[in-house]
């Protein structure tokens, strides 16, 4: 059996998602998201290809639902007993004559939920249109209502259990990083460097081996660095240009995203003048991500003091982060942008990621960053916050 939180913990997080459930009025509560499903069951599987999900009714333990390939892994990882493990057969996949939603409707009935106010997930990536369109025409008294973020909402402050992963997630990213900047170099062919960042970060440290993370190395260079989200090819690293490598050490399903840039060669001016305004500035956010402070709070130290310099940095600037499946490691709550007023807590961690896209290169140094009790935010992962050079 996989490494599991506490029974402890999954009762803070049940009782956590049942009052907001309470506060919203419903039933029931039907999640999708893969990470969702892991935070209050433990469920881990690369499953999240095929209809699954999570039942939570408030006077019964939840119900994982699924294919039943697929239950088999349920029954190694998730917390509840095996009776609260439903599966659908595989005549439903891919099929046009039945669909697995269906299924699922009878198990709603089976709760008596016929007429019940059921909370889903539809800003979801694994919760089709087809999907619902099926529930609605199985229960066609239910009302079945927006919950998107529900669970996600309840997830933004950590427990001590989940920051003692998160700590060893950002251990792996500062491995990763230090692996690149050691190795990098004119000529080397980036996919000959992103085998061994893999590599780097699948062994691990001494006390954590290395999940797969939620997105792939971006490692744009030149020119392509004033663009986000590129990942690699087989092109050599080239002296005279800038770097941005993008990754997150994953322990558990948990990320702790890091960003560091390096550039080969001696670097202009120009470069080097943005890098010393981009480091005032993410000192200043720091000093502003503390607890009882607001989100946006930070976003207004960061941009104001690269105003000072010229730089009109636009978009948010971070976003909160901890457990999470693919194509996302955020968790899709809170974004350090002006707009967002929510209050920041002890035991949330966030991506206060700054990166400056510019015409023609780009500079990316970020942070995972922990709200403490009192002061600044904890930066976890470990590495100089700077520009890299080498020449």
């Amino acid at each position: 059996m996989k490494d599991r939180f506490s029974d402890a913990e999954f009762v803070r997080r049940l009782a956590l998602t049942r009052a907001a459930m309470e506060k919203e009025g419903l039933d029931a509560l039907f999640v999708t998201n893969p990470s969702n499903m892991n935070w209050l069951t433990g469920y881990d599987g690369w499953s999240f290809y095929v209809h699954q999900g999570v039942l939570i009714l408030h006077d019964d333990d939840p119900i994982w639902w699924g294919r039943r390939m697929n239950a088999y892994g349920a029954r190694r990882t998730v917390w509840m007993a095996p009776t609260h493990i439903w599966d659908y057969t595989d005549d439903y996949i891919q099929s046009d004559e039945r669909h697995p939603m269906q299924t699922l409707a009878a198990i709603f009935r089976d709760k008596g939920l016929e007429r019940a106010r059921i909370g889903v997930e539809k800003e979801n990536y694994y919760y089709t249109a087809r999907a619902h369109e099926v529930l609605l025409e199985e229960m066609p008294e239910a009302v079945f209502t927006n919950a998107t973020n529900a669970v996600n909402w309840q997830r933004i402050v950590k427990s001590d259990e989940e920051l003692a992963v998160m700590r060893k997630a950002a251990g792996i990213s500062s491995k990763v990083i230090r692996g690149i900047m050691e190795r990098v170099e004119p000529g080397m062919a980036k996919n000959e460097l992103v085998a061994e960042i893999y590599r780097d970060a699948i062994m691990g440290t001494d006390d954590a081996w290395g999940d797969y993370p939620s997105i792939v190395p971006l490692l744009p260079s030149g020119p392509d660095a004033s663009a986000a989200h590129l990942t690699w090819d087989g092109r050599p690293f080239q002296k005279g240009e800038a770097t941005f490598f993008e990754l997150a050490g994953c322990h558990r399903r948990y990320h702790a995203p890091f960003c560091r840039t390096v550039y080969l060669g001696t670097p202009p001016q120009e470069v080097l003048d943005t890098e010393a305004a981009l480091i005032e500035a993410i000192e200043a956010g720091l000093e502003a991500a503390r607890a009882g402070n607001r989100a946006m709070d930070i976003a207004i130290a960061l941009k104001s003091t690269l105003a000072k310099h010229g730089i009109d940095r636009q978009g948010r600037v971070g976003y909160s982060v901890g457990l999470s499946y693919p194509p996302d490691w955020g968790e899709h709550t809170v974004s350090i942008r002006e707009t967002d007023h929510t209050f920041l807590r002890p035991g949330m961690t966030l991506h206060f990621m700054p990166a400056l896209w510019m015409e023609d290169w780009g500079l990316e140094i970020t942070e995972t960053i922990l709200i403490r009790e009192d002061g600044a935010a904890e930066c976890l992962c470990d590495y100089p916050r700077k520009l890299i050079v080498k020449r």
